[in-house]
């Protein structure tokens, strides 16, 4: 019974030598940087952040809450909360992330930061060429850095990003009022009742 085992193991890697040799996908040579392998959608690297609008400052889904900054286990995310409020994508006034900035060198690519944000504004991107001369300043991003468009993110996840924004739909038709019901046909309007007169 134990050899069996054994064997089995040494036909998988017999099966995957001989196969190294003559299946066609595993022939080819991808030709770096000329050429590029395509990345499965659930490849991540480093975080960035959403924008809804053409304005990538106004129109940022992040309202500072620092809930990814407190879970960041390599605490790699630095933010500075605002002291007034502006209007968001949707126009309602929110507070906004003055400063948001995320050293790249320490951050390990867990994607905790995005499991936590209740609010999807921030997710794993794919880029990955992001080496530098400098050690220290150059790999800390800046939020001008950082964010990037729902565009982007429909392109990079085409799957993950419509149910994201069908998501958010849900959420905003939850919190706006429902609309007044019309009166019903031959009603009497309602009026304030009067007091009776006394004698």
């Amino acid at each position: 019974m134990i050899g069996t085992g054994i064997l089995k193991g040494m036909a998988v890697t017999a099966r995957n030598f001989v196969g190294s040799y003559f299946e066609k996908d595993r022939l080819i040579t991808v030709q770096y940087p000329e050429e590029r392998s395509a990345l499965p959608e659930n490849y991540r690297n480093f975080p960035f952040l959403i924008y809804d609008t053409d304005d990538a400052e106004a129109g940022l889904r992040c309202v500072a809450c620092k809930i990814c900054e407190k879970e960041c286990p390599p605490q790699c995310i630095y933010i500075v909360k605002s002291e007034d409020k502006k209007p968001d994508y949707m126009g309602k006034p929110q507070f906004y992330a003055k400063v948001f900035d995320i050293d790249i060198s320490v951050c390990m690519s867990c994607q905790i930061c995005v499991e936590v944000c209740p609010f999807e504004a921030i997710k794993m991107d794919k880029v990955f060429e992001l080496s530098r001369r400098e050690r220290f300043d150059a790999l800390l991003l800046r939020k001008s850095d950082l964010a990037k468009s729902n565009t982007y993110y429909h392109s990079i996840c085409p799957t993950d990003a419509p149910e994201v924004d069908a998501k958010l739909a849900q959420a905003a038709a939850k919190k706006k009022p429902a609309p007044a019901s019309p009166a019903p046909a031959g009603a009497a309007p309602a009026t304030a009742a009067t007091p009776s007169a006394t004698a």
